[in-house]
C-alpha cells in the first residue's frame, strides 16, 4: 500500500467514525444524566431512513439532517416520558423502542429503497488542505466530519469545565444532593435525554446522506451500529474524548478488515467483516476486568514490577458508571 493510499484510507476511517462519534457523544450525555437510552440502534436506522426520505422528497440536505435530529429527539422524549415521568424500566422501554424503530424504518423505507438522492459534498479547507499528511487526513472532509471533530472537545469542555456540566454530573451521581441545592433533577434529565437523542438521531443522516449515501433497508449495514455505540459509551468511561477514541478504533478495525482481505485470501471475508465486533467486546472486557476480585488475586501473585505495570494499565482503562445510572428519582 502506497503512502497516498494509506492517507486516503485513514481519512475514510475518520469520516466513517463520524456517525458513531455523534451516537456515542449523545448517549454519553444521556447516561451522564442518569438515564439509559437503549433505543440507539433503532433510532439510527429510523433517522437514517426518514432523513433520506425527506432529502429525496425536498431536495434539501439541511431538512434531511434536521429530520434525523428530530426523530432522535422524539424517540428520546418517549424514553424520558416513560422512564422519568412514569418511572418504568429504562432498559425495557429502550429495548422495545429499539426493535420498534428498526422494523418501522424497514417498513416505511420500502418506497425509497435503492433511490439516488443528495449527498453531502466534501469541503476542503483552503490552505490547510495542502499541509503534508494532515491536509489529506483532516482537512478534505465534509462538513459533518468537521462537526464531529469539534463536538468531541465541546462536549468534553461542557461536561467537565462548565457549571452546567457539573449540574449534569450531579444529577447522574447524586440526584438527591443536586435537588437539595435547587436543581430540577427530572427536568434536567429530560433535557439531556432529548439532547442526547438528537445527537444520536444525527448519526442516521450522517450515514444515509454522507458516509453510506442512500437507503438500502436490511442490507444498508447499519443494523448493529447502535449497539456498538452503546458499548463504546461504556468503553469510553462516560468521557467524550475516550468515547470518540472508541469510535475511531472501531472504524479503524472495520477498515483494517477490508485491507487484510487481499493479504489473507484463505480467511473467509465474513470473518474479517465481523471481527471488529468481538474485538470491541474484548476492549469492553478490558475496561471492566480490573474491578474483579480474581484479577486482584492474580496480580498479587506476580512480581512487583510486572504487577505494578499491569495494575497501572488496568487502572487507566477502568471506568465507573454514574452512581445513579438507571435509577429513577422521586422528588418529594
Amino acid at each position: 500500500m502506497t503512502g497516498e493510499a494509506l492517507l486516503i484510507g485513514l481519512a475514510g476511517v475518520l469520516a466513517a467514525a463520524g456517525p458513531i462519534v455523534f451516537a456515542a457523544l449523545g448517549e454519553t450525555l444521556t447516561e451522564r444524566a442518569g438515564v439509559i437510552n437503549l433505543s440507539v440502534n433503532g433510532t439510527i436506522l429510523l433517522s437514517a431512513m426518514a432523513s433520506f426520505a425527506v432529502a429525496v422528497s425536498t431536495g434539501s440536505l439541511a431538512l434531511g439532517f434536521l429530520t434525523g435530529m428530530l426523530v432522535g429527539a422524539l424517540v428520546a422524549l418517549v424514553v424520558a416520558g416513560f422512564s422519568i415521568s412514569l418511572r418504568q424500566s429504562q432498559v425495557a422501554v429502550g429495548f422495545v423502542l429499539a426493535l420498534m424503530c428498526r422494523d418501522l424504518s424497514y417498513f416505511l423505507g420500502n418506497p425509497y429503497m435503492g433511490l439516488s438522492g443528495p449527498r453531502l459534498p466534501s469541503l476542503a479547507i483552503p490552505g490547510l488542505q495542502d499541509i503534508p499528511i494532515l491536509g489529506p487526513l483532516l482537512f478534505r472532509q465534509d462538513l459533518l466530519t468537521y462537526l464531529s471533530f469539534v463536538l468531541i472537545f465541546v462536549t468534553w469542555a461542557w461536561v467537565f469545565r462548565t457549571r452546567p456540566g457539573l449540574s449534569l454530573i450531579s444529577v447522574g451521581e447524586r440526584p438527591a444532593a443536586a435537588y437539595v441545592r435547587g436543581i430540577r433533577v427530572n427536568r434536567l434529565r429530560t433535557l439531556y435525554t432529548v439532547l442526547g437523542g438528537a445527537l444520536v438521531g444525527l448519526a442516521g443522516p450522517a450515514f444515509s446522506l454522507s458516509v453510506k449515501a442512500g437507503w438500502k433497508g436490511t442490507i444498508s449495514g447499519l443494523d448493529g451500529i447502535g449497539w456498538i455505540a452503546l458499548a463504546i459509551t461504556i468503553f469510553g468511561g462516560w468521557n467524550p474524548i475516550r468515547a470518540a477514541f472508541g469510535a475511531y478504533l472501531f472504524a479503524f478495525l472495520q477498515w483494517l478488515g477490508l485491507v487484510l482481505q487481499a493479504s489473507l485470501p484463505d480467511v473467509p471475508s465474513q470473518v474479517l467483516q465481523v471481527a471488529p465486533f468481538p474485538l470491541m467486546i474484548l476492549a469492553l472486557l478490558l475496561v471492566n476486568i480490573g474491578n474483579t476480585e480474581w484479577i486482584e488475586r492474580t496480580l498479587a501473585a506476580l512480581p512487583d514490577s510486572t504487577r505494578l505495570l499491569i495494575a497501572r494499565v488496568l487502572r487507566s482503562l477502568r471506568a465507573q458508571p454514574p452512581a445513579s445510572l438507571g435509577v429513577p428519582f422521586e422528588q418529594e
